[in-house]
Parts: structure tokens; C-alpha cells; sequence
């Protein structure tokens, strides 16, 4: 046994159990956000296309980031690590809803980038395939959120309030850093993707105020 490996039910185990249920939670709560405007960018996706094109490369990162939170928790309980053991697992319909969450959101965010290197004239089954991707994810997603908003929405304003009130959580700093990496890296990748959507963006731009 390695010794300096937390003990199974030692406080280190359980704040780690924590801390990956907070850094799993402000994160869903960051996206829950960011997919608000992204949706309504959709309303008039013509006249929005660039905001749309630079928030959907953006998603990428938090969307990582919570993809690994979730998928390092998933590991541990099924690995049998007495903390996640304990603490258990999400609602079977959740489980069994998590892998089609995943795969929905990497396709739709996969094409979506993929989209960006064919001309909007000719974009093949791409644009279907993003399309289609949209309405697997929506439909998954909807319950996802339904089913965690409270309990994630709770632990994410734990999070929070233990900056407001000054008191000393531990991990905290490493989650924070985290999630702004994951944003830093989402504004970045955006901002040297998107001069190759101008096709697309220059195209719609142009219909729209006509």
C-alpha cells in the first residue's frame, strides 16, 4: 500500500471526494451559463454566427474539464475507493445517461469545429451531422441538467460562499485555477479558429442585412 496514499475514510480521502464533487459542480454550473447565451445566439443564428462560432469553441475546454472531473469519479467508485463508495453514485437514469451526454457533446462540438474547414456552400453531411448531434445532445442534456441541477447548484455555491466568507477550503485554489485554464484555453483556441470561419461568418453576416 502506498504510503502516501490517503487511507480510505481519512478526512484527506473524504475532502478529495469534495473537492471533486465542487470542481464537478461550478464547473457544470460555468457551462450551464455559457450554453445559455449559446442557445441564444441559435434564436438568429445568421445575425449571431460569429458570437455562436467563437462561444461553441470556447465550450471546449469546460467541457474537458468536467468530462475528466466526472470521468476521474467514475474511475474511483468502480475501482471500489471506499470515499466514492460511500458518497455513491448518481441516479441510475443519470448513469446510464452520462456515456450518451459525453458523446453527444463531443460530436456536436466536433463537428461544429469541423465545419469551419469546409465552405458553407458545399459542407457535405457535416452540417446534418452537427445538426442532428444538436438534437441527440439537447434531449440527453435536458434531463442531465434537470436531474443535477439541484444538488450541483447547491455544492457549486458552497464553493462559492466559502470564497465570500473567507473560510479556508481545501483544494480550492487548484479548482479555481483549473476552470479558469479551461476558459483561458476556450478564448484562445477560439480566437485563433475563428479568422477560418470567416466563410461562414462573412457569408451569413451578409444574407442577414440584406
Amino acid at each position: 500500500m502506498d504510503p502516501n496514499r490517503p487511507a480510505p475514510g481519512s478526512a484527506l480521502a473524504d475532502a478529495g471526494v469534495e473537492g471533486n464533487a465542487r470542481l464537478t459542480s461550478t464547473t457544470g454550473m460555468v457551462l450551464l451559463a455559457l450554453l445559455a447565451i449559446e442557445g441564444l445566439t441559435i434564436l438568429s443564428v445568421r445575425s449571431m454566427i460569429t458570437l455562436h462560432v467563437f462561444l461553441g469553441i470556447l465550450l471546449v475546454g469546460p467541457v474537458l474539464l468536467k468530462t475528466g472531473s466526472t470521468a476521474y469519479r467514475f474511475a474511483r467508485y468502480y475501482t471500489g475507493a471506499r470515499p466514492y463508495v460511500t458518497k455513491g453514485p448518481p441516479h441510475v437514469l443519470l448513469r446510464l445517461l452520462g456515456p450518451l451526454v459525453v458523446a453527444s457533446s463531443l460530436m456536436l462540438l466536433g463537428t461544429g469545429v469541423a465545419l469551419l474547414a469546409v465552405k458553407p456552400s458545399d459542407p457535405g453531411l457535416l452540417l446534418q451531422a452537427h445538426k442532428a448531434s444538436f438534437v441527440i445532445w439537447f434531449a440527453v442534456m435536458t434531463i442531465h441538467v434537470l436531474g443535477h441541477l439541484k444538488d450541483g447548484s447547491l455544492t457549486a455555491w458552497r464553493e462559492l460562499r466559502s470564497v465570500t466568507h473567507g473560510s479556508a477550503t481545501q483544494g480550492r485554489g487548484l479548482r479555481f485555477a483549473l476552470i479558469a485554464l479551461a476558459l483561458v484555453f476556450g478564448v484562445v483556441a477560439a480566437g485563433a479558429l475563428l479568422p477560418t470561419a470567416s466563410p461562414w461568418t462573412t457569408g451569413a453576416t451578409g444574407r442577414a442585412n440584406r
